[in-house]
């Protein structure tokens, strides 16, 4: 076997060309420091196919067979992405966390007979080897997993993981297509519409700030003050579990282990307690703000700036100050 290079990232398409979840992949994999090669599986659209030559990859790859298929099917999918794989020989194989690679990474594993590892928080480097860091009993605790064998280990991401913004750019990678095989559609499974994450459509993970409110708020009718400072600041308006399931906001808007992972510029966690089940969703925010009343909340664990105070003397109190700067 020929020696493994660099680090291949798998992206996933979205309305505007490539998901956010995929950018984040590619900055952290720029992170590792290994040659960095991307794989569209399919044709890109120009707008798309820029963005990701721009960036400082090592190549671009297409796979145009894959535009053939009239549906997804994932058995298609992972023949074509799996003969990419072993003309490259990578080091790793990197994908988004997503409802669609739970799908695909082990079927990319199996084929391809090598060590999956999924749903990882950071990949780790030392005179042994690599190591891959998974959560464990919704964040409690982590696993530190090492992988004995030869061949590419296939690695999913958790969101999050890196910076979209943060991608490394510059670069003027070439574009390459992967010839492969012709494809047989296998019509073991028929495709329905794209999975959507969030009924109406909200994306906490594109928000660059966020304003939760959890428990301390109250009542569905105090959301209006943090809806204030949301509309102020021009963030989203996010909520703990708790929130939810009161109906006092709807749960796309939910952030945590059963919600969405955000990693936001700024996150204002206004009445939060801190439960670890909150705190795997959002303590990856580069500047953390958490106001409550009680002082030992598990939030100001995890916050860079901490008010103890009652949340409805504090917001007014920043509103007013955002009104009138």
């Amino acid at each position: 076997m020929s020696a493994m290079h660099g680090t291949l990232v798998i992206v996933e398409r979205a309305v505007d060309g490539v998901s956010r979840h995929s950018l984040e992949v590619i900055a952290y994999a720029q992170a590792l420091g290994d040659p960095v090669r991307v794989l569209f599986p399919g044709i890109p659209d120009q707008a798309a196919a820029d963005l990701l030559r721009a960036m400082q990859v090592e190549a671009l790859l297409t796979c145009a067979e894959l535009e053939l298929c009239d549906a997804y099917d994932d058995d298609v999918y992972v023949e074509a992405i799996v003969a990419c794989i072993a003309a490259l020989n990578p080091r790793h194989v990197l994908l988004p966390h997503s409802y669609t690679a739970r799908d695909r990474a082990p079927r990319l594993a199996a084929r391809l007979r090598v060590s999956l590892v999924s749903d990882c928080i950071a990949i780790e480097h030392d005179a042994q080897g690599y190591s891959y860091i998974r959560q464990l009993f919704q964040g409690r605790t982590l696993a530190r997993v090492r992988v004995a064998g030869e061949g590419p280990v296939v690695v999913t991401l958790q969101a999050g993981i890196g910076r979209a913004e943060s991608v490394a750019r510059g670069g003027a990678a070439p574009v390459t297509a992967c010839v492969i095989e012709p494809l047989a559609r296998t019509a073991r499974a028929v495709a329905e519409a794209p999975f959507r994450e969030s009924a109406r459509n909200v994306d906490l993970t594109r928000a660059r700030i966020l304003v939760a409110v959890g428990r301390g708020i109250k009542s569905a009718e105090n959301i209006a003050l943090a809806r204030r400072l949301a509309d102020l600041l021009g963030a989203e308006l996010a909520a703990s579990r708790a929130v939810c399931d009161e109906g006092w906001l709807p749960i796309e808007r939910q952030v945590g282990s059963s919600g969405q992972t955000v990693a936001p510029a700024l996150y204002i966690a206004l009445g939060i307690s801190g439960a670890v089940q909150h705190l795997v969703g959002m303590k990856g925010a580069d500047t953390i703000v958490a106001i409550n009343k009680d002082a030992s909340a598990p939030i100001f664990d995890v916050a860079d700036y901490g008010i103890v105070g009652d949340l409805f003397e504090v917001v007014p109190a920043l509103i007013q100050a955002l009104e009138n700067p």
